[in-house]
């Protein structure tokens, strides 16, 4: 691998890089890097987690002229939580050259947004229905970008944003350098390409099979009133340092979440329903360690990329293989290895055999965690406890009570005494959650070359646009509604800018955007509690 030295960077750039303890150059971001300093365009294929934010952040902080005071550079992204990531380590590898950089999403304040806008940030990082509101009032004008990155394309179409991202990029000067990142490569990315790339060159650092493999892959079968429990055995046997467990509705998530607080776990729910100070908090619990297990629906865990994950538990199987892929991808990145387990019912099984068939991997089938087994998890999690903190921890203080209690008890028993106590009792919590129905195989075409996008119909029929959940296609709804009617959908933006599909039904029946009126009701709240 090159050293970032050999690409011929500004020193403060180099330093930053320094600073960010990068030491050699990923895959994708060694072929990407020097295309992107020629100013080629290019389309990258490659998975989160493989640095390619750095890939095409490093190249455009380095030409970025900081005496601009007008908007040079676009990137756009799928969610505000990728939004936020993306500008994070685009301010980072700023910081020494005094690049202005500023992420625009919906879920906050737009005025906020204006006033720092005032400040002529060079980058923009937005998520396209935010970045069309602003657009539209004339916040943002685009005459003078010279770079757009799209981010996580895939996701981006698959979210209902094709026409969002035409319109803006109808908007950019066609003498621009653009550059487009993808893990997949389906038939509407390679329109957008052709669409919007001059000539791109195509990188790519996807492995030949769809799901990681770096990810350790397992299913327990089990009847749905099992779950709970085996997952409580689960997380005992295998102490995750941190853990993401999916949920299929963002009942399943507040209901699991809040079992699992019963029994004593250190957990929360992440969804749609949540107001952004509350997904935010809940990320910084997450992300420092306060929390060690997140529960999330496929909506709300998109664009995530929290390093250090180690378990990803799939307490509900998913709809379709593309939503297995992405949850799993939550673990295993960036080198590390990583855990997914899928909780299947007997009558799901023909349905994980279709996502294997896609996704090509077989994962192998585990027997449900025995009592025993997760008492033996929890007490070497606490032995490798005590050795950490012997071994690098300073703990002189106790060494005099030590030896006076070593003189009056046999030394097996009061250690086994003091894992006990720091093991602790798992509280004896009835659990009850509200049952939800199985998944049945669909027998569709799928492209496996595309990880299970939908070819000649997919998921139900219609464009994917109308169920942001990812999972129920189209025009023909789900196939198990929920007993009350309701039906999960996911934020694209935060409520902020729709595709044109949906603006007839969130304002009005005219089709045109009354900015002077409330929306009736966002998609985050059209979901039973």
């Amino acid at each position: 691998m090159k050293t970032f030295q050999e690409f011929g960077l500004e020193p403060k750039i180099l330093r930053a890089i320094t600073e960010m303890g990068f030491e050699e150059s990923t895959p994708i971001q060694e072929k990407t890097i020097p295309l992107a300093m020629e100013g080629r365009d290019l389309i990258g294929q490659a998975q989160t987690g493989t640095g390619k934010t750095a890939a095409f952040g490093i190249p455009l902080v380095n030409k970025i002229n900081i005496t601009e005071e007008r908007i040079s550079a676009l990137i756009m992204c799928p969610t505000r939580e990728l939004a936020i990531q993306v500008a994070e380590e685009i301010e980072k590898l700023g910081r020494f050259k005094g690049i202005r950089s500023l992420p625009i999403y919906g879920g906050q304040d737009i005025v906020k947004q204006i006033r720092a806008l005032k400040k002529k940030p060079q980058i923009i990082i937005g998520t396209p229905g935010r970045l069309l509101d602003h657009i539209n009032r004339k916040t943002i004008k685009l005459d003078d970008v010279k770079t757009v990155i799209l981010d996580e394309a895939d996701e981006m179409l698959d979210m209902g944003f094709m026409e969002d991202i035409q319109s803006i990029l109808s908007l950019v000067p066609e003498e621009r350098h653009t550059m487009l990142f993808s893990a997949t490569m389906p038939a509407n990315i390679q329109k957008l390409a052709q669409q919007f790339l001059s000539n791109p060159e195509h990188v790519s650092v996807i492995p030949k099979q769809v799901s990681a493999p770096l990810i350790d892959q397992a299913y327990i079968e089990l009847h749905e009133k099992q779950k709970f429990e085996a997952l409580s055995r689960l997380i005992d046997m295998e102490a995750p340092d941190l853990a993401i467990i999916f949920g299929r509705t963002k009942r399943r998530v507040d209901e699991l979440a809040e079992a699992l607080q019963k029994r004593g776990y250190a957990a929360e729910g992440l969804h749609g329903d949540l107001s952004q100070n509350q997904r935010d908090n809940v990320m910084r619990k997450f992300r420092d360690g306060s929390i060690d297990v997140l529960v999330a629906t496929d909506v709300a865990a998109r664009g995530l990329d929290v390093s250090g994950v180690t378990h990803v538990i799939n307490f509900d199987l998913p709809q379709d293989p593309e939503s297995y892929v992405h949850r799993i991808g939550r673990t295993g990145r960036a080198g590390k290895e990583g855990t997914a387990w899928t909780f299947v019912t007997p009558r799901e099984i023909d349905h994980l055999h279709f996502i294997e068939k896609v996704t090509r991997h077989r994962i192998n089938k585990k027997p449900l965690p025995s009592l025993a087994e997760a008492i033996e998890g929890k007490q070497k999690m606490t032995a490798e406890r005590i050795l950490d903190v012997m071994q690098n921890e300073t703990h002189a203080e106790f060494k005099g009570l030590a030896i006076q209690m070593l003189e009056q008890y046999d030394s097996v028993n009061l250690l086994a005494a003091a894992m006990k106590l720091l093991t602790g009792e798992k509280k004896a919590v009835e659990i009850e959650l509200t049952p939800e129905e199985p998944i049945r195989a669909r027998k569709k075409k799928f492209d496996v070359r595309s990880s299970g996008r939908r070819v000649g119909g997919g998921y139900g029929s219609g464009d994917r646009r109308n169920d942001r959940q990812g999972g129920y296609g189209g025009n023909t709804g789900s196939r198990y509604p929920r007993k009350d009617g309701g039906r999960e959908y996911g934020s694209r933006d935060g409520g902020e800018g729709r595709s044109s599909s949906n603006r007839t039904r969130e304002y009005g029946n005219s089709g045109n955007r009354d900015r002077s009126r409330t929306p009736r009701k966002s998609e985050e709240t059209l979901v039973n509690k």
